[in-house]
């Protein structure tokens, strides 16, 4: 992530309330360091003004009238690429599809969209990562269908084999759709997944993945078995861990905790219990969340992967990884899923 610029962070807001788009450029026009430079009533006109004002990040809402949220961050990322935070309300059941589909499109976060009864601190959670965000470096992308890849097939496993741990953060839904959706129907181990996402998200992320991948995906709950051909993914405020006897634990946050749930955690626990039976994966996110966990794994001798700098959204999981050398492989995300296949049937 590029060092945040020390000129004022030009903001551009589109949300098709009045009352929500006043009170957006209202607390950012009160943010020292943030400039707002535009606010669209509808996702045309916030596609017109990315391309005319170059904005250094975009707060965007899902629903628009004109051009919804996922269509008018494929536009942007084709033709005036820069970091969009998506800000959204919680969603009724069914309307989950779209902040998701949004993040796969190049936005690179969503927070929840903060109402005029809110306390302050989702105030101050929705400026810190506008603020974070706008130092990302986001590359271009051509304004395409996005392309499926068929899931790979397994061929008698091996049953060396016994759990797949996969985590990641910023750019993490994507990443995690790439390689869950290259994974087949009968793949031969259970899935644990850390996301860090904002708090509401989770279950919605849920949702989501579950469409992605001929996986069954849902939110871990505690004493959950550990089951072939189910991915369970770490619910809001409580870290995931695994136990011996093959099921799950979750723990509330701790006092001085950096991330609830926590990727090294996850790790741990799957290093100490499974050890070289696991694979462990860290995908793209911000920070070094996972990397002393993959380091215990790796040292079992487990199979572990990093996602590549080049199709991470943020390098800095997986860099930090890398250079506490608990890597094995470093990979494109669509190349992931074929690695640990090949492991699945050596």
């Amino acid at each position: 992530m590029a060092d945040l610029p020390k000129t004022p962070i030009r903001l551009l807001v589109a949300e098709d309330s009045p009352v929500c788009r006043e009170l957006l450029v209202t607390i950012f026009q009160n943010t020292p360091g943030v400039q707002v430079v535009g606010a669209a009533r509808d996702g045309a006109e916030a596609v017109r003004l990315a391309k005319r004002l170059h904005p250094d990040v975009v707060a965007m809402d899902v629903f628009m009238p004109q051009l919804n949220g996922y269509e008018a961050v494929r536009q942007i990322m084709a033709e005036a690429p820069c970091p969009i935070v998506m800000v959204s309300g919680q969603l009724p059941q069914g309307r989950q599809e779209m902040t998701f589909q949004a993040l796969q499109a190049g936005a690179v976060t969503i927070v929840p969209k903060p109402a005029l009864d809110d306390g302050p601190e989702v105030t101050a959670e929705l400026v810190k990562q506008v603020k974070l965000m706008a130092g990302v470096r986001v590359v271009r992308r051509p304004y395409t269908t996005p392309l499926t890849s068929p899931p790979a097939k397994m061929v008698k496993p091996n049953g060396r084999i016994h759990l797949l741990a996969l985590v990641a953060s910023t750019g993490g839904p994507g990443a995690l759709a790439a390689v869950l959706g290259r994974l087949p129907a009968d793949f031969p181990a259970p899935v644990v997944v850390v996301q860090h996402v904002a708090r509401g998200f989770a279950a919605d992320l849920a949702v989501w993945l579950n469409r992605q991948t001929a996986l069954t995906v849902r939110l871990a709950q505690a004493g959950d078995a550990l089951c072939p051909g189910y991915v369970l993914v770490a619910p809001d405020d409580h870290h995931l861990l695994v136990q011996g006897g093959g099921v799950v634990a979750l723990l509330p946050p701790e006092k001085g905790d950096r991330y609830c749930p926590s990727a090294d955690r996850l790790l741990v626990a799957v290093a100490r219990v499974y050890g070289d039976t696991a694979v462990g994966v860290v995908l793209t996110g911000m920070g070094d969340d996972g990397a002393q966990g993959l380091a215990a794994l790796r040292q079992t001798g487990a199979h572990t992967i990093a996602q590549d700098e080049a199709t991470s959204l943020i390098f800095g999981m997986p860099a930090s990884a890398i250079h506490q050398n608990a890597v094995e492989m470093v990979l494109p995300v669509d190349k992931i899923a074929e690695r640990i296949c090949d492991w699945v049937i050596e």
